[in-house]
């Protein structure tokens, strides 16, 4: 049964699709990160652990169950106007509507954060009622929307590795096993990371805003939606894992420069407070 793990092609295709797997599963991270946030302390690494697991069950449901996901590419509806034409098929509209939801989602948490001024001061008066299970369902949906993209990518490395379909999915749901158990690992700290940093916080919804565009480009495009004569393509997510990557890289920056700020404040006070009577006299000698 696992004689195909003794293959080169195989072994390769296997460690490309598992680490293919943990790229994949970034936003899926950052997601569930921000989700279970809001829950207790206590509750925050269960949320995280099954929100984890339910995403390599979802995954590896799917894989059992290929065929069906393929023949979703198949449009049920057809639109046909004079600007807008589209085979609409389940595979994209599952994709529309997860990133409608991410929109949705992302952009009222932003809007709590940065307009309600008492938005925190209330979650912590209230003990941060996110319930566990809300915050599981939450997580449950999302993980359905970014099983696509995994499920497909797996299909796509392991298409043509051997003549025996069932070799191929032995590669594809070790692949997804073991990229999870590696996501565990790392989705507790990073979970804490960004509860501990606001601004970062508030960089993770902006990213959930961007992969929710980019599931709804990608939604349209597998629907074959045309606008006035023009289809909609895809977002290659090369750009998207540049832009979160250069976007945390100045966002590290900023909080050295932040902390070294602080030391400064700390530790020299009377220097600090010299130089911003040196700054008042200047400006009101002009």
């Amino acid at each position: 049964m696992f004689e195909i793990l003794t293959s080169p092609d195989a072994l390769v295709a296997l460690l490309t699709l598992t680490f293919l797997e943990i790229v994949l599963g970034i936003d899926n991270i950052i997601f569930i990160s921000l989700a279970s946030s809001k829950l207790p302390k206590q509750h925050q690494k269960k949320a995280t652990n099954i929100g984890l697991f339910m995403a390599m069950l979802i995954r590896i449901i799917l894989l059992f169950g290929i065929s069906w996901l393929v023949a979703m590419e198949a449009p049920f509806w057809h639109i046909n106007t004079s600007w807008l034409k589209a085979g609409i098929s389940g595979q994209g509209l599952i994709l529309i509507a997860g990133g409608l939801f991410l929109l949705y989602k992302s952009t009222s948490e932003i809007h709590e954060k940065v307009e309600d001024k008492g938005h925190d001061e209330r979650e912590v008066a209230k003990g941060r009622k996110t319930t566990l299970t809300k915050a599981i369902v939450q997580i449950a949906l999302i993980n359905i929307v970014f099983s696509f993209d995994s499920i497909l990518t797996a299909v796509g490395m392991t298409n043509g590795i051997s003549d025996n379909p069932t070799d191929a999915l032995i590669i594809m749901v070790i692949a997804v096993v073991v990229s999870v158990i590696i996501m565990m690992v790392f989705a507790n700290p990073v979970g804490k990371f960004v509860t501990k940093h606001p601004t970062v916080q508030l960089l993770g919804l902006s990213f959930l805003i961007l992969i929710g565009f980019m599931l709804i480009a990608e939604g349209a495009h597998l629907s074959h939606i045309e606008i006035f004569g023009s289809q909609v393509g895809t977002i290659p997510k090369g750009y998207l894992y540049f832009t979160i990557a250069f976007s945390l890289f100045i966002e590290f920056l900023n909080m050295r420069y932040r902390k070294k700020t602080s030391e400064i404040v700390t530790t020299h006070p009377e220097e600090i407070d010299a130089e911003l009577q040196r700054e008042i006299d200047k400006e009101l000698r002009k």
